[in-house]
């Protein structure tokens, strides 16, 4: 708390400077104030900030927690904490600040670099305690009730996310006795039944229980006997992976605890308004560079044949809601794309073929190129698709495979993409299904607006020109 005030004064200090000495260059005020009556009275923001972070929890331990959700806190708390100071300097202005106004720009700029100082702070405190942890100090030791399986996961997550500071000491078997007295390389010190005993003799700080579901029954007697020991209790439910390839997620809602198996961070709030402002900006700032070029290839569409220069035909996505997706005519003239769209339906692998006659020459170099997908942009601006995303199948694909391929309707918890993570590993065309399922489904799991940034790029290079595209 004494460092994050001391952050939030210099990131006050350093704003008056730049808005008053700095800026001044481009934006003049008035007249120039006295730093006394405009660091916008550096113990109000303090305050303010400093409630504003206890109440997003960022003084709580995050060991177990990532860094991310640390970064978005200090985001919002400094948001608050400025609105807060705005609004009281506004209504107390006559009473306490003698009727002084202050600069939206020193607002505007203590907003950013309080924000990026209290990250930076953020980021170096943590390496510091990885280093002090490496070295065996500042370690909380926890004990694992359960040598199955999840309890065996439980370990090898503890033990190679040392950064968390959480060390595994023991375990205590889920059996009434031990089975095996070492397990992992760690000792095992009883059995459910000698649960008071192990612990009255432990110096621990943590419990961690990893029963099996098969014996799920007895965790509320269990949770009972562990209330006479002054420990943290964490509960790793055994929910196999296989069943929840996509983000898990504790919440309460009014005092019930919901475990979330399948929510999709695209769906709704900060990853959904942040996903849609990329496809935007992306997809106007892809017009702008290839508008002209995109002219060009439908007046050599149009002279290739008979037919539209761009077909529309039904795909889905997000939910699995059906959209006309856009593409350039490639084939001699619409009924022949048409037919070879139904032919790769039915798996005759005619739509993939790369000497089909039906395919004019401007065709094969727009599928070559993936050219022929540039009219997904229009798609991408309705908000119909993505950039990033799984690519999208025809509806009577979707329904034969929703009941061949397990977890295949995850795709469609997030929008289709004109690019994706599949697509920059090569698996495009007649390519293994199972494969780009995987791709899928990690993208799914992993996304983040690096990762799509990360793809776009790899786009640029590897996603155009590929050898499995026909």
């Amino acid at each position: 708390m004494a460092s994050d005030v001391a952050v939030i004064i210099a990131a006050d200090v350093l704003a008056y400077g730049l808005r008053f000495d700095w800026l001044t260059q481009w934006i003049k005020p008035l007249d120039k104030p006295t730093f006394a009556t405009h660091s916008i009275p550096i113990f109000l923001v303090a305050a303010t900030m400093l409630l504003s972070m206890v109440g997003f929890g960022l003084y709580q331990p995050r060991r177990d927690q990532r860094f991310y959700r640390e970064a978005s806190a200090i985001i919002k708390s400094v948001v608050v904490g400025v609105v807060v100071t705005i609004v009281t300097t506004s209504l107390l202005r006559n009473v306490l600040f003698e009727g002084r106004h202050y600069s939206g720009w020193q607002f505007a700029i203590f907003t950013t670099t309080c924000a990026g100082l209290l990250i930076i702070w953020r980021v170096a405190f943590r390496a510091g305690l990885r280093t002090v942890r490496r070295r065996g100090w500042n370690l909380r030791h926890v004990a694992i009730i359960g040598t199955g399986r999840i309890g065996q996961v439980v370990y090898h997550t503890l033990s190679r996310n040392s950064w968390t500071g959480i060390k595994p000491s023991f375990f205590i078997s889920h059996h009434a006795e031990p089975v095996q007295s070492r397990v992992l390389g760690l000792p095992v010190r009883g059995g459910i039944n000698d649960v008071e005993k192990v612990l009255a003799d432990a110096d621990i700080s943590s419990v961690m229980i990893a029963l099996p579901g098969s014996m799920s029954t007895h965790l509320p007697e269990l949770l009972l006997r562990l209330e006479k020991f002054p420990v943290e209790v964490r509960v790793v439910p055994d929910v196999n992976p296989k069943f929840m390839p996509m983000n898990m997620s504790a919440n309460e809602l009014d005092g019930m605890p919901v475990l979330s198996l399948r929510q999709s961070r695209l769906a709704s709030g900060w990853g959904k308004l942040a996903k849609r402002t990329v496809d935007i900006g992306g997809a106007i700032v892809a017009l702008l560079i290839f508008g002209i070029p995109m002219l060009i290839i439908a007046l050599l569409v149009r002279r290739s044949g008979p037919g539209p220069i761009v077909f529309r035909q039904q795909r889905m996505s997000m939910y699995g809601e059906a959209f006309r997706i856009y593409k350039f005519r490639t084939m001699t003239d619409w009924d022949a794309e048409k037919q070879a769209l139904d032919d790769a339906g039915k798996g005759t692998g005619a739509w993939t073929s790369k000497d089909d006659p039906r395919v004019t020459k401007i065709g094969k170099f727009l599928r070559r190129t993936s050219l022929d997908e540039l009219p997904q942009l229009f798609n991408v601006l309705l908000g119909e698709m993505s950039l990033v995303g799984p690519r999208p199948e025809r509806p009577e694909l979707v329904a034969e495979f929703r009941e061949n391929w397990r977890g295949y309707m995850l795709r469609q918890n997030v929008k289709a993409g004109m690019t994706g993570w599949a697509q920059v590993n090569g698996l495009r065309g007649d390519t293994s299904l199972r494969k780009r399922l995987q791709y899928d489904l990690f993208y799914i799991r992993n996304w983040s607006i690096l990762f799509d940034l990360r793809i776009l790029w790899m786009t640029v290079f590897k996603g155009f020109m590929h050898p499995n595209a026909a």
